[in-house]
């Protein structure tokens, strides 16, 4: 069964990564077709001729029309048929899907599910994007090999931070302090302050603290899958207000998880840091590390998803530290099984589509 939720927007691709060659990319399970318009307004299809189910994006582009590259049947950006080779009449059923799209944050954004729920549906905000004072290190991107639940599971919980990433965010100073959890209508959060703690390596980095200081570690996951974590240090002792913490060290890293299989995810990150904004080498040193950081995630993951698939098992164990997963993962299955009806139906059109409706 599908763990997809369907009615959300996703990012497809980096702005950068989308122009005039055509783009497969593959999405929530379906075949995807990414390219830009002549006036460079993004386009999404589905990555299929009708005809004999050959991937459009083995044609061509012919000004804003695709051609596919089996007969030469032309689609327009709304996925209507335009021309079919050596017949005048175009069958009723030679039309595709087209997808919603939207720009922001450097990024091409899909919506996959019903369409006319999009517009109504906002994109998650980036606090102090672009702002002065704030540098931004975006286009990034992973492929994990695992079910994207599985990141989301890791990216609310603060735990693993002292074990799996002692080289860049994490420390043993951390390993006994207990993870706080709340729960809105659309997210959860889990969070922890550590107190009086040496810096971890990327804070005594980038920081020029002289001693202890007092870390924290945000976790907010948006469902179905946009984290964001809030994270930074300040001396130790100081009070932590918010405008104290915009003095300390502290970034908001965006992670953007797009499925791409059952066992496959994309993985889009941003990050929006205080420290050094106009350094162009502290942008390298911290796309970096975080690559890194993300790589031991990926590394880790994988292997639980291997033995997953081996078992048939999720977990055998229960810990107090799965409180925030399992209110996603919860929240995951309300919001899916609110779209069964919706994709029944979308299904059953479907099925109607394609039958085969041949002219002359």
């Amino acid at each position: 069964m599908s763990t997809f939720v369907k009615n959300a927007w996703y990012v497809a691709a980096w702005s950068k990564d989308v122009g005039r060659e055509l783009l497969p990319r593959t999405i929530l399970g379906e075949q995807i077709l990414l390219y830009r318009r002549e006036d460079g307004t993004p386009v999404a299809l589905v990555d299929r001729c009708p005809h004999k189910l050959a991937p459009l994006s083995v044609g061509r582009l012919k000004g804003d029309f695709v051609e596919c590259g089996y007969h030469g049947m032309t689609f327009d950006c709304s996925g209507a048929c335009v021309r079919v080779p050596g017949q005048q009449s175009i069958p009723r059923s030679a039309h595709i899907r087209s997808y919603p799209l939207v720009e922001r944050y450097n990024a091409v954004w899909i919506w996959m599910g019903v369409p006319e729920l999009a517009e109504a549906t906002p994109i998650v905000d980036v606090p102090h994007y672009e702002d002065a004072g704030w540098g931004v290190v975006d286009g990034q991107y992973l492929h994990f090999k695992t079910n994207y639940l599985n990141i989301t599971d890791n990216l609310v919980d603060p735990a693993h931070t002292s074990y799996v990433h002692r080289n860049t965010i994490g420390n043993e100073a951390g390993e006994d302090v207990g993870v706080q959890v709340e729960q809105g209508a659309s997210h959860v959060l889990a969070y922890r302050w550590i107190k009086d703690a040496p810096p971890v390596a990327l804070v005594a980095r980038m920081g020029q603290f002289t001693g202890n200081v007092d870390r924290w570690q945000y976790y907010y996951l948006y469902l179905p899958s946009v984290s964001c974590v809030d994270f930074g240090s300040i001396a130790a002792g100081v009070e932590p207000t918010e405008e104290n913490k915009d003095k300390g060290i502290r970034s908001f890293s965006f992670n953007f998880l797009t499925p791409e299989t059952e066992s496959t995810t994309h993985y889009f990150w941003l990050h929006v840091r205080n420290y050094h904004p106009a350094d162009a080498q502290a942008s390298d040193d911290v796309a970096h590390l975080m690559n890194l950081t993300f790589k031991e995630d990926a590394d880790l993951l994988e292997l639980v998803q291997i033995e997953q698939e081996r078992t048939g098992v999720r977990e055998y164990t229960g810990l107090a530290i799965d409180n925030a997963p399992v209110r996603i993962r919860r929240m995951i299955e309300g919001l899916r099984a609110q779209e069964q009806p919706e994709q029944a139906g979308q299904t059953a059109a479907a099925r109607r589509a394609s039958q085969p409706a041949f002219s002359s």
